[in-house]
């Protein structure tokens, strides 16, 4: 399934997108300008082909600030998927098996913006999206399957920002763990709109998950889940279950 006209259809594995052709990449592929990948296929080989979740691994794609990049499908092995080195747009990026994280937002300015728009991603074991720089991350008519967090922002980064998330219709299939997690001692806020959960009749997806973050490289202490209309933002009617 390919986003249509800014029109959102929930995505599953068996409606996902066809690849028009395949493409080994043995080393990282910097981008820049605009990118349009018409829906190829690029999978990791060599040095990005261990598939595993080992941390600082290469990316696929390394996108300059200001980059654009449009229909692309990251196959298996993912490696790193895609990483932005200041404000970004991925528009309709699907990832079929997530590597270590599907993409990670980078950049040091307040002014940066990340644009996730269309695109989907699964067999995420740990996080999808992991935002480690400054600024905002917008993320809408994103379809999620089986993943441990949706969009983390970095509990133990070395350099520590204040971040905002915007997530808005987002299709989240079970099994998952957490839709977003954020620091409230640096000031990070969630809003959700949209939502959308799919099969999970327990209701164990935290939607919104506070952490006390650190700049050691410890694990960050939990401080508590759920809307609370500072750091977490959204009513229970913006969260809907199937």
């Amino acid at each position: 399934m390919i986003m249509t006209s800014g029109t959102f259809s929930p995505a599953s594995a068996a409606t996902w997108p066809t690849p028009t052709s395949s493409k080994a990449v043995t080393a990282t592929i910097s981008v820049s300008g605009t990118k349009d990948y018409g829906m190829q296929r690029l999978y990791g080989s060599g040095d990005l082909g261990t598939g595993g979740q080992n941390e600082d691994q290469d990316p696929i794609l390394e996108l300059a600030a200001g980059t654009v990049l449009k229909n692309v499908i990251i196959g298996s092995p993912a490696a790193d998927g895609i990483h932005c080195l200041g404000s970004c747009t991925l528009q309709n990026v699907w990832w079929e098996d997530v590597g270590e994280d599907a993409a990670t937002f980078l950049g040091s300015s307040s002014s940066n913006v990340y644009t996730v728009s269309g695109g989907g991603a699964k067999e995420a074991s740990d996080k999808v999206f992991q935002f480690n720089g400054a600024g905002t991350l917008n993320v809408s008519n994103f379809a999620v399957k089986n993943f441990g967090t949706f969009v983390r922002s970095c509990g133990n980064c070395r350099t520590q920002y204040k971040r905002k998330i915007n997530l808005s219709t987002i299709e989240a299939t079970y099994k998952g763990n957490k839709l977003v997690g954020i620091n409230t001692n640096y000031g990070d806020s969630a809003t959700l709109k949209a939502i959308k959960i799919v099969g999970d009749t327990s209701k164990k997806i935290v939607p919104c998950q506070k952490y006390i973050g650190n700049n050691t490289g410890a694990e960050p202490t939990t401080n508590g889940k759920d809307a609370d209309g500072t750091y977490c933002k959204y009513s229970s009617s913006d969260i809907t279950y199937s």
